[in-house]
């Protein structure tokens, strides 16, 4: 094991982690001693959230180096991997033994880990977030025992532990459940009219397996509807409309004036899914990089209404954004899923990087959205009052008392953790 060094930046360069030591372990019993040794401990995946969610105030644990070879039961449809692992290596091996992932979110950059324990998703109306695919997951509790929770045989309280925000341990190795590949084209259609996604929303989100809109909240349109369809699904033939919106004749980058060389392939040719199914390649920049990014969500029925809600702030909005997109989510059980019994349509910003502006808009979009009762991603930026947050989740007391089974003493606390749930 490495000596302790500082963490420095997370990957957008917004924040500056205050933890004194930064270690990376390569074997599951250095884990075991660093937590033991330790007064407070935090994981650290790949440093894509934009919060300090992943902090602490003495000791990180870098979850890099536990890559072990992932292991395919092609008997039970899993495969069971170290937390080490990114998606877009995940992938690749998988594909290359012939099997996929259900979805997958924009970037493929991210650590599946990290992903799964804020309920990171892609998109698709009958698509769970990313950790709806966890069969298992192994970690490190306070005491340094290592832990193990199926979802067959601890149905009572397997559903609180996928999404756990770090506050149950540190996670070593998990199992997903997998399924045969297949391969997935992307169509890209310009300036949809308002008016028709109004009278049309679930129509065109179904038009494929995973469909998003970009929209920079101008008057009356939507800039980009990304639709990725299954080739073994037998969708309708391509059409160049879509609800008044063209067919792009070129390739294009979510955000204007990019170019779309980062982006995966766009007019239709057929490629592996884990190379459409994201928006960006995974040898290239994601997205835009010097950004700040927030995200809620909201029960799917309320999803053109929250649409208008939010272009009533466009005025305010459009100066400092790059783009939004719009995306759909499947309902899940998991406890302290923004998605936890409810279809969702997720409304992420990808925000210039100006923290003090994004700062005072944020207020003003959470209220244009408390009629609709929103739930933000963990990961990314909010200001939504801890009480308010609290109650969007019925479950909360439950995994309160997770936690302290698993953390009495409270070392995997930190003050984004205090911040929710209290000391």
């Amino acid at each position: 094991m490495s000596s302790p060094s500082p963490a420095g930046l997370n990957w957008a360069g917004n924040y500056r982690y205050t933890a004194s030591s930064l270690y990376r372990p390569k074997t599951v019993s250095e884990i075991q001693a660093i937590v033991r040794n330790s007064f407070r401990v935090k994981a650290l995946g790949s440093r894509h959230s934009f919060n300090d969610i992943a902090d602490s105030e003495a000791v990180q644990i870098s979850t890099e180096n536990l890559n072990r070879e992932p292991v395919i039961d092609a008997a039970a449809m899993t495969v069971s991997i170290g937390s080490g692992w990114r998606y877009g290596d995940l992938c690749s091996f998988l594909d290359g033994s012939g099997f996929a992932l259900h979805n997958l979110a924009s970037l493929p950059h991210i650590s599946v880990v990290g992903a799964v324990a804020t309920a990171t998703h892609g998109s698709g109306l009958r698509n769970g977030n990313l950790s709806t695919a966890v069969e298992e997951i192994e970690f490190v509790d306070g005491s340094g025992e290592i832990v193990r929770f199926n979802r067959r045989t601890d149905t009572e309280i397997f559903d609180g532990v996928p999404v756990n925000l770090g506050a149950l341990g540190i996670v070593t190795g998990i199992k997903l459940k997998i399924e045969k590949r297949f391969d997935v084209t992307q169509h890209v259609f310009e300036q949809l009219p308002l008016s028709e996604l109004q009278d049309n929303f679930d129509t065109i989100m179904s038009a494929g397996y995973s469909v998003s809109l970009f929209t920079t909240w101008q008057p009356d349109t939507i800039d980009l509807v990304w639709i990725k369809r299954r080739m073994d699904a037998g969708h309708d033939p391509f059409k160049s409309d879509l609800f008044g919106a063209r067919a792009a004749s070129v390739h294009v980058h979510p955000i204007g004036g990019i170019s779309a060389e980062n982006c995966t392939e766009q007019m239709g040719l057929p490629g592996a899914w884990f190379d459409r199914l994201p928006h960006f390649r995974m040898g290239y920049a994601p997205s835009c990089g010097e950004e700040l990014q927030s995200e809620y969500f909201v029960d799917r029925r309320d999803a053109v209404e929250a649409i208008l809600a939010i272009a009533r702030l466009g005025d305010v909005i459009r100066p400092y954004l790059l783009v939004s997109e719009i995306r759909t989510i499947a309902a899940d059980n998991l406890w302290l899923s923004p998605n936890y019994r409810r279809d969702s349509a997720a409304f992420h910003f990808t925000w210039k990087q100006d923290a003090a502006v994004v700062e005072q808009i944020l207020p003003k979009i959470e209220r244009e959205l408390a009629p609709f009762e929103p739930r933000p991603h963990w990961g990314k930026l909010f200001t939504m009052e801890p009480a308010k947050l609290r109650s969007q989740y019925e479950r909360y007391e439950d995994f309160v008392a997770l936690a302290d089974r698993f953390d009495p003493m409270g070392k995997f606390h930190n003050r984004y953790l205090g911040m929710l749930f209290g000391a």
